[in-house]
C-alpha cells in the first residue's frame, strides 16, 4: 500500500488559498496558487512567499561536530564561523553526489544541516554512519522545524518590520537566531531563486503565525504566495542545480562545474574525508578533458526542452549531450535549458547545436550560466 503524502504545518492554509497541490518527495506541496508565470514575475520584481517545510533538517552537536562534518562532507566546515552558512555536498566513496546541502553553524559546537526532501533520510543515514569515532551527536530534527522563505527585491523591507534582527547587517549566507512576528526563528539570508531573500526556520506550531504576518506586511508591496513550479523556473534561470537533474550519484562536483565546493586542504582529520581519492581523480579529469560540461541553452524557437531530451549536432543529428532541466523562461521570454554536452560544443556561441524534441531538431544557442543574475 502506498503511503499518503506528508503534509506541512501550513497545509490547511494552502488549501484555503486555492493552491493546486502535488506529491513532491513524499510531501503534499503547493504547485501553484494561480498563474505560475505571475508568481515567478512577482519574485523577480516584488516578493514571493514559499512553504519549504518539506526540507530535511539534521542537527550535529558536540566537541567534534566540526571535525565530523569535515570528514563527512566535501567542504571545510570547521572554517565556517558561528552565524554563517556554507553551500556544500555530501559524496559517496566514488565521488558521486548524494546530495547538495546548506550547513549553518549555529554555535561553536552546533550545526544545522539542511538536505533536500528527497534525500533527507539518505543524508541522515550517511552522517550517522560517518559519525562513528567522533565525539558528536547526529539528530533528525525534521519534525521540529517548519521553513518559510520570502524572496525578492522587497523581501528585506517586508521582513524588516516583523523581526528584531538587523537585516542590513545580515550578510548573504548567514543565519542568526531572532524573532519574527513575536516568535522565535532562525533567520537566514539564503534562497534558491537568484534573488535576495530570507529563509525562516520556526517551530511547526508557529508557522501559520509567521506566514500570516508576512502576508499582511507584504500586502502593499505586491507579495504573493508561490508554489514549487515557479521555484523551479526561478532556480533554472539562476543556473542553480537541482538534485536528480544536474546532480546525481553518477556525477561528481567537478562534472557539474562545482569543483570549487570541494576543499582538499582541510586542517582536521589529517585532510581525510569521504570520497577524497575519487574526487582528486575527478579534478584531474576535469582539468584535462572532461567528458561533458554543464552549459546553458537558449531556444531560437518556441518549443520547450525537458529533462532527458537529447542534445544533438544540428547537421547530422549526432548525439552530443542531454538536457537536465528545461522550461519556458518568463524573464527571457524564451525556452531555456541546462544540459551536459561534449566539450567541443560547450563554449558560448558554439554553432550547430540543437535539441531533439520529439524527432525535430530545434536550434539552440549555447550560453554561459546563469541565464539571469540580479543587480546587487
Amino acid at each position: 500500500m502506498t503511503e499518503a503524502p506528508r503534509r506541512t504545518p501550513l497545509d490547511a492554509l494552502h488549501r484555503s488559498l486555492g493552491a493546486t497541490m502535488t506529491d513532491f518527495a513524499g510531501w503534499d506541496m503547493p504547485l501553484r496558487y494561480g498563474s505560475e508565470r505571475e508568481e515567478h514575475q512577482a519574485v523577480r520584481t516584488r516578493a514571493g512567499l514559499f512553504d519549504l517545510s518539506h526540507m530535511g533538517e539534521i542537527s550535529l552537536t558536540g566537541p567534534q561536530a566540526a571535525e565530523l562534518l569535515d570528514f563527512a562532507l566535501v567542504g571545510n566546515l570547521s572554517a565556517v564561523k558561528p552565524g554563517r552558512a556554507r553551500y556544500t555536498m555530501i559524496c559517496d566513496e566514488r565521488g558521486g553526489i548524494l546530495d547538495d546541502l546548506i550547513v549553518y553553524r549555529l554555535a561553536e559546537e552546533s550545526f544545522l544541516v539542511v538536505a533536500n526532501a528527497s534525500n533527507a533520510q539518505v543524508v541522515l543515514d550517511a552522517l550517522t554512519e560517518r559519525a562513528k569515532g567522533f565525539d558528536a551527536a547526529v539528530a533528525d530534527d525534521r519534525e521540529n522545524y517548519a521553513l518559510i522563505a520570502v524572496q525578492g527585491p522587497e523581501a528585506a523591507g517586508i521582513l524588516g518590520g516583523l523581526t528584531d534582527a538587523g537585516l542590513d547587517e545580515l550578510k548573504y549566507y548567514a543565519g542568526l537566531p531572532g524573532t519574527v512576528a513575536g516568535v522565535s526563528a532562525l533567520i537566514a539570508r539564503t534562497g534558491y531563486t537568484g534573488e535576495d531573500g530570507f529563509e525562516l526556520f520556526t517551530a511547526p506550531g508557529d508557522a501559520e503565525t509567521v506566514w500570516t504576518a508576512l502576508t499582511e506586511a507584504g500586502r502593499d508591496s505586491g507579495l504573493v504566495p508561490c508554489g514549487l513550479s515557479c521555484r523551479d523556473t526561478l532556480r533554472l534561470e539562476a543556473g542553480m542545480p537541482l538534485y536528480g537533474h544536474e546532480l546525481t550519484t553518477g556525477t561528481t562536483p567537478f562534472d557539474a562545474g562545482l569543483g570549487r565546493v570541494v576543499k582538499f586542504e582541510k586542517t582536521t582529520n589529517g585532510g581525510r574525508f569521504v570520497g577524497r581519492e575519487a574526487l582528486l581523480a575527478a579534478a584531474e579529469r576535469a582539468g584535462a578533458a572532461p567528458p561533458r560540461r554543464l552549459v546553458g541553452l537558449v531556444a531560437e524557437g518556441r518549443r520547450v526542452p525537458r529533462a532527458g531530451y537529447p542534445v544533438v549536432a544540428a547537421g547530422d543529428g549526432t548525439l552530443i549531450g542531454e538536457v537536465t532541466s528545461g522550461a519556458p523562461s518568463p524573464t527571457l521570454g524564451k525556452p531555456v535549458a541546462m544540459a551536459y554536452v561534449d566539450p567541443g560544443y560547450a563554449e558560448p556561441g558554439t554553432p550547430g547545436v540543437a535539441v531533439d524534441i520529439r524527432g525535430s531538431r530545434e536550434p539552440y544557442e549555447v550560453v554561459a550560466l546563469p541565464f539571469y543574475k540580479r543587480q546587487r
